[in-house]
């Protein structure tokens, strides 16, 4: 083999790596990764209508349900979301925990601020449904931000009538 050839055969080789280097970059570029976040929060039902009219939270008892969530982002604009909101009702000088509800749902980022969430609903009280949330962030900080939410739920189910509601939601999301 000739100075020439190994030469050639070296600049060959040192070409290869930086082209494999290349790749390697643009491959990690356009790798999406999965955003992480979680949220708390309280939620206040404020009106329920169904087959006997509008019932309103307040009216003898109060019912406010405990948040908590987590986030998986796949770009700015989608995600799913995973939560699980205890509710609890006092009246007559009395508490407990009355119904749990898992809530699944498609993220969608409308920018501004503003995210609609689409979820399902199953509670262990044997409602089922659908409940559409519209969310503001209205204060960003660097690791956490406050919200506030409109979450209109549908519910079905165990032998009762079709309701649909409207309530207010706040919390903390990190």
């Amino acid at each position: 083999m000739t100075n020439a050839t190994v030469v050639k055969f070296i600049l060959f080789l040192l070409m290869l790596a930086q082209v494999s280097q290349l790749f390697a970059q643009q491959s990690n570029a356009n790798v999406n990764t999965i955003r992480v976040t979680g949220y708390a929060g309280i939620m206040h039902p404020i009106v329920t209508f169904g087959n006997d009219g509008a019932k309103f939270n307040f009216n003898g008892a109060y019912t406010g349900g405990l948040v908590t969530g987590i986030n998986l982002w796949k770009s700015q604009r989608v995600g799913f979301s995973f939560e699980t909101v205890g509710i609890i009702t006092t009246g007559n000088g009395t508490s407990k925990m009355s119904n749990l509800l898992l809530h699944p749902g498609l993220l969608i980022g409308l920018g501004n601020g503003f995210t609609l969430a689409n979820r399902a609903a199953f509670e262990t009280s044997g409602r089922y449904g659908v409940t559409v949330v519209l969310n503001k962030v209205i204060v960003k900080k660097k690791d956490h931000s406050y919200f506030i939410a409109l979450p209109i739920p549908a519910r079905f189910g165990n032998n009762l009538p079709s309701t649909v509601g409207v309530g207010f939601q706040f919390g903390l999301s990190f």
